[in-house]
């Protein structure tokens, strides 16, 4: 080839540049769980899977008169006193919001022992012997959605709040000082448009910096979720329908979206899939057990969701989260619903709760537990593999890992560049092996523990892990 070729072919032949690292995400000092791909830059031999809930039995028994084999749409609040589930009560099938329907509540030091206060507020079925806070005021406890207030500066007679109604209502507004007492804000509905006929899930995100509703509605004959907005609780913004990042429809009946509490710009959800028509059961089975025979032609299951803001919802896990456990009487219509919230029971669990045994005489609300920040793992096998995360930001002097191992296992992590080339004092070879299981464990290198010099830099993590499941992590001042 002559040169005046040669010098033809490299003009017209396109200039090959290395691939700009992407803008690192600003992740401050906040926990990071691995409950979808957000700071997955690359995984070897490592993969992200759901820890299964362990079953702790049964929580609540729905045995009073005015609770019953449909009572459900529970919520789990806790408060700086107690834990508090609400919950409607419902002893007969009937349409939504009928006048038998009553909001009950039951309260728990631990949420693990739970008892029902006798309140004398209401007089149901001739006695005020009750743990009712809401009655014959149709058709709000069909799905009334209590939340504990966390904006700062709420009045005290707001510090309760909640959404209720049903489509041909709107949802109102109540708002409680106590959570016992409750009254309208509004004597119109503050949230018009929307199915509304299960339950409708407000909070204040201390992320978005305003009140959240997500809520269910019906696109093509399929039950999705929309959200809206508030400033005020009173006006809420043009609801948006959420979206799934598989692009996966599904009948999700109940949403349960909520902050996590150790991790609030995340919202967990364990809504309930439904799947209509899928029948389990054969009538001599269903009349077995008891249930109604309305509700045993259908089956349902808890999955995972979650999301950082906005329109979008993650489901880095389709499978299922809270599967039916054995037995008849787990396989009806609208049976292992999942209550509102995930809260803390001990020093290094947290529980979850599910509506089970629906339609019934032994319907119950039933409690199951996981580690702390333990909704899903990113977990290595005994021969090994690594998670790359991808260009990220901290702030912070420690490194602290929520992680479990085998006795062989380990976890070893290198601080690299942008570039992928490792950080001088926190290469692989200074890192000092992580071996245990802990929630809270500040990882070693040879020469310190101390990455503030690393603080407001872009960089990323390598985990080098064998037989060993990584929760979480989070970088910290050191004073915790």
């Amino acid at each position: 080839m002559t040169a005046r070729l040669v010098l033809l072919a490299l003009i017209l032949t396109p200039v090959l540049r290395a691939e700009e690292p992407a803008k690192p995400i600003d992740i401050g000092s906040r926990r990071e769980l691995f409950v979808d791909t957000h700071l997955i830059g690359k995984l070897s031999s490592v993969s992200l899977r759901l820890e299964p809930p362990r079953d702790e039995g049964i929580a609540i028994k729905f045995d009073k008169p005015w609770e019953g084999a449909f009572a459900g749409y529970c919520t789990i609040v806790r408060d700086e006193r107690d834990y508090r589930a609400y919950y409607r009560g419902n002893p007969t099938a009937g349409k939504d919001g009928s006048s038998t329907e009553t909001t009950c509540v039951a309260f728990s030091k631990d949420g693990i022992a739970w008892m029902k206060p006798e309140l004398g507020l209401f007089d149901v079925g001739g006695s005020t012997a009750n743990n009712v806070v809401l009655a014959g005021d149709a058709p709000f406890s069909h799905n009334f959605c209590p939340m504990l207030d966390a904006r700062p500066g709420v009045p005290k007679a707001e510090r309760y709040k909640a959404l209720a109604g049903i489509g041909k209502t709107g949802l109102f507004a109540f708002a409680s000082e106590d959570g016992l007492r409750w009254t309208k804000m509004r004597d119109t509905a503050v949230v018009p448009k929307g199915a509304f006929d299960s339950q409708n899930v407000p909070f204040w995100s201390d992320a978005e910096q305003r009140y959240l509703c997500y809520f269910r509605v019906f696109v093509n004959g399929i039950r999705r979720i929309s959200r809206t907005t508030s400033k005020d609780f009173l006006t809420w913004t043009e609801p948006v329908l959420m979206h799934y990042g598989d692009g996966s429809i599904e009948h999700l009946y109940t949403n349960q979206t909520n902050p996590y509490f150790r991790a609030p710009h995340i919202y967990i959800g364990i809504a309930a899939r439904f799947m209509p028509g899928r029948q389990v059961l054969n009538a001599e089975q269903a009349k077995a057990i008891g249930v109604n025979p309305g509700y045993f032609k259908d089956c349902s299951d808890g999955v995972l969701i979650t999301s950082r803001g906005g329109d979008r919802y993650d489901r880095t896990f389709p499978e299922g989260f809270l599967a039916p456990g054995i037995g008849a009487e787990n396989w009806v219509s609208r049976t292992n619903y999942p209550a509102l919230n995930v809260v803390p029971t001990g020093p290094h669990a947290m529980s979850l709760y599910a509506n089970q045994n629906y339609g019934q005489p032994t319907s119950h609300l039933r409690r199951y537990s996981l580690r702390l920040d333990g909704f899903a793992a990113a977990v290595a096998p005994y021969a090994g593999g690594e998670l790359l995360t991808k260009p990220i930001k901290y702030t912070g002097k420690e490194l602290s890992l929520n992680f479990a191992t085998s006795a062989a296992g380990g976890i070893r992590v290198e601080i690299q560049d942008v570039e992928g080339k490792p950080i001088p004092g926190f290469t692989l070879a200074d890192s000092v092996e992580t071996i245990g299981n802990e929630i809270d464990r500040v990882v070693r290198w040879k020469a310190s523990r101390d990455v503030s010099a690393l603080a407001g830099k872009p960089v990323r993590l390598r985990f080098a892990m064998k037989d060993a499941k990584l929760f979480a992590f989070q970088f910290r001042s050191g004073k915790e």
